[in-house]
């Protein structure tokens, strides 16, 4: 019970210290070892090992970019040298849609496939699973009117992000998990199998 409960705090922090050196910019160094030599990570904009995630992400704020993950609670199994856990997480980025400045909150959970090396928990593979999404201008009072073919082309999760993604010139990737439906169903699928200590397919977080 005491290594499971040692075992649980230091994924925890793993996460934790995932978001806070993420989030400033200036800890990138060590952000690159909370990863898995094999690492791999899908979003919205990027499906990438952990080295190309880590320079795609230090070159956006160097260029100014403004996001940040808030995080709630964790549902952490452990089997053996592997781990999965799902953390609630609000994304939050800052950009402009239509000449007009706004935030864009996306809800949902971290869904962290992890494994123990040498006695350290590695992120081996992170997915996201999308469930709601918000925009707001920053400036009280002020509208931005969207293109709703375009909103409602996006799924229901992150539309929102995608719209201002889509907008900044960027590449989204469609049919990202959502509260249901078969690509979560998926997910999970793959979640059980990392447990049973099953081999995994190739490229899976392509799903």
């Amino acid at each position: 019970m005491h290594e499971q409960f040692l075992d649980e705090f230091e994924i925890r922090r793993l996460i934790e210290n995932w978001a806070v050196w993420r989030d400033s910019g200036a800890d990138f160094e060590r952000f690159a070892g909370l990863w898995h030599p094999q690492g791999e990570i899908t979003t919205t904009w990027c499906r990438a090992t952990a080295p190309e995630f880590i320079a795609r992400g230090k070159a956006g704020f160097e260029r100014g970019g403004k996001s940040l993950h808030m995080l709630g609670g964790s549902s952490i199994e452990l089997s053996g040298t592997r781990a999965l856990a799902q953390t609630k997480v609000a994304i939050m980025v800052r950009g402009h849609v239509h000449e007009t400045e706004v935030d864009v909150t996306c809800y949902g959970r971290f869904f962290d496939l992890i494994k123990k090396v040498d006695g350290r928990w590695l992120l081996y593979q992170r997915h996201v699973i999308y469930e709601l999404d918000q925009m707001i201008p920053t400036e009280p009072g002020r509208r931005v009117e969207l293109d709703s073919d375009l909103l409602n082309s996006f799924p229901e999760g992150y539309r929102h992000m995608a719209y201002m993604f889509r907008q900044a010139g960027m590449e989204v990737f469609p049919n990202l998990p959502g509260t249901r439906g078969p690509e979560v169903e998926a997910l999970y699928k793959l979640g059980r199998a990392w447990l049973a200590g099953k081999p995994l397919p190739e490229s899976s977080t392509l799903l």
